[in-house]
């Protein structure tokens, strides 16, 4: 993963994530991600563009594509309801006080 990347297109379908996450957690939580839900992600078509921390461990951002038939929302849905996910080991979301999504277009 690199820390920019460039997209173009007006069909490309993008989300913003950011996350506050708790203190002393941001190994646990870049592990989860990682090696968890990523995988599971790329499962159902999504595809990883940009991830990044802050200095002070406080914030964790990613940048995450669908590149499926259908919608993002319900890539995302089916995502969510997955087995693979339902199954995974350890839950990014345990590590976070909160987050943010936004559906991004590239300029």
């Amino acid at each position: 993963m690199s820390a920019s990347v460039s997209v173009s297109g007006s069909d490309v379908r993008a989300q913003l994530r950011l996350y506050k996450v708790k203190p002393g957690q941001m190994e646990a939580l870049v592990v989860a991600w990682r090696d968890h839900a990523v995988p599971v992600r790329q499962l159902y078509g999504f595809r990883v563009l940009a991830a990044w921390r802050s200095k002070d461990d406080a914030e964790f951002g990613w940048l995450v594509a669908y590149e499926g038939d259908g919608s993002f929302e319900d890539a995302e849905k089916a995502y969510y309801a997955s087995p693979e996910r339902a199954a995974m080991a350890q839950d990014p979301a345990a590590h976070l006080d909160a987050a943010t999504t936004s559906m991004v277009t590239p300029l």
